[in-house]
């Protein structure tokens, strides 16, 4: 991987292209800023000094004046008389500098705008090589008072801050660069930690967990990755599971198939042996196409939208249905069944769906409770409700029962484990529920469809399906 494509060296590059403007705009704002501060301000004390003078300079003026005046103001002192003429120009009179004619600013443009204009007046000039802050005015006797200092020393300061700056950006922009790129690095170990993590979950390698205790972004993924890895283990056991269920559910009734077959050859098997063997027979197949009919169910849900009718269903003539039919497998099974009907009530979805659901709720009640137990249809309303009243589920297990895949243990009939998943999922794709209520004595699978109309009535009760069973 080439490292300038790296998050640390991107990360470093942005930091330091932050670093890099923000000493653009320190620059920009403070040097020429300085500067000009530091000018102006030696340029308003030559001002005040140049106002005193002025005010305080003898008619007979002469160099020891002259001399004194600049010693006081650091600075150079020319006096000047000015002279007439199409051109203004100027006579110096005295100069502290002692320069023979003081030829270097007899056309200094501050003294000679002061000969033209009141007041004070100050600038920067720039002579021999030098710059000076500058000011000059006029005094009362006419003449004209020059005031120059050399501005090298405050310049020099100026270029010494700019240096400083200079050289402490450097400084600033390689270590933005250092920190960037070991904090980015590390920041990028922890993706590359979550990058493999997900290779391995990926890969279907679910035993390492996705450590990150950080409370970050980075954090929050990482422990988004562990739910995941989690789930999909818990849905790996199931599969691995439900695969070993599946394959022992076919071959159980394949290979008594196949023996019943073997048995069936023999010539001297009696007529009632062989009804016997073929109800058997028979059993089995049964067995292996409601395996069949779940599994398929199952695709068709993992495939998406499923072919569901919309029409009026009258629940309690779906409650009789499922009474009748399972009649005889609860006479079988030592099982009192009955239906049971509160009102006229219609629900609004696939009336065969409904049945399945239904059937895999009675089934389920029939087969996991103990003998003699008690099973109710109750349909009341827009609902369609299972009870009975065996030993109950425990609460941690209740939502456990419509996870595909599983089975309680202890549970007292082998299965797929999927009726009841596949039951829920069509209860909720029809814009229903199936909900489960359940305590020591008494258990109910609720399935809350859509009301289609609400018509309330007395109480019925359809006849038991199967005659009282003696106990």
């Amino acid at each position: 991987m080439n490292p300038f494509r790296s998050v640390g060296a991107r990360l470093a590059l942005a930091l330091a292209v932050v670093v890099a403007g923000a000493l653009a705009v320190v620059w920009v704002a403070l040097v020429p800023s300085l500067e000009r501060r530091l000018v102006n301000g030696r340029l308003a004390e030559l001002a005040a000094s140049a106002r005193a003078i002025a005010r305080e300079i003898p008619a007979a003026a002469n160099q020891d004046f002259v001399d004194e005046e600049s010693r006081a103001t650091d600075a150079r002192v020319v006096y000047f008389n000015p002279l007439g003429g199409g051109q203004p120009a100027l006579a110096p009179i005295f100069d502290s500098a002692h320069l023979a004619f003081s030829q270097d600013v007899v056309r200094d443009p501050v003294a000679l705008r002061a000969v033209s204009r009141p007041g004070i007046q100050r600038g920067r000039v720039e002579r021999g090589g030098n710059t000076y802050a500058e000011v000059a005015v006029t005094d009362r006797y006419g003449n004209i008072l020059l005031i120059a200092s050399p501005l090298r020393h405050t310049l020099e300061d100026v270029d010494l801050v700019r240096a400083r700056l200079l050289w402490s950006g450097l400084v600033a922009l390689g270590l933005a660069l250092l920190v960037g790129y070991g904090a980015a690095s590390i920041f990028a170990g922890r993706i590359r930690r979550i990058e493999r993590a997900a290779d391995r979950i990926a890969a279907g390698n679910f035993e390492h967990t996705v450590d990150d205790t950080a409370r970050d972004e980075l954090g929050q993924l990482a422990a988004a990755f562990e739910r995941m890895r989690l789930q999909l283990a818990r849905l790996d056991d199931a599969r691995r599971a439900f695969i070993a269920n599946a394959s022992h559910e076919l071959r159980t009734p394949i290979f008594s198939l196949g023996g019943f077959l073997e048995l069936l050859r023999d010539e001297e098997l009696d007529a009632e042996t062989r009804r016997e063997f073929l109800a058997t027979m028979s059993e089995q197949v049964e067995r292996l196409s409601k395996l069949a009919t779940d599994l398929l169910d199952l695709s068709r849900l993992d495939a998406g939208p499923m072919r569901l009718e919309q029409e009026p269903v009258r629940l309690p003539d779906v409650a009789h249905d499922l009474c009748e039919e399972f009649s005889a497998v609860a006479l079988r099974l030592d099982h009192p069944l009955s239906a049971l009907v509160d009102g006229e009530g219609v629900g609004l979805a696939d009336r065969e769906r409904v049945l399945q659901i239904g059937r895999a709720l009675v089934d389920n009640a029939l087969l996991h409770t103990p003998p003699r137990t008690a099973v109710r249809i109750v349909a009341r309303g827009s609902t369609l409700a299972v009870e009975d009243d065996g030993p109950g589920i425990p609460g941690e297990h209740q939502e456990q029962v419509f996870a595909r895949f599983t089975r309680l243990e202890g549970s007292r009939a082998s299965g797929t484990g999927l009726g009841l998943a596949i039951a829920r999922e069509i209860a909720t794709r029809m814009g229903g529920s199936l909900e489960l209520a359940s305590r020591p004595g008494r258990t109910v699978f609720t399935v809350r469809l859509p009301a289609f109309s609400r018509e309330n009535g007395s109480r019925a009760t359809v006849p038991q399906c199967a005659p009282p069973l003696s106990r």
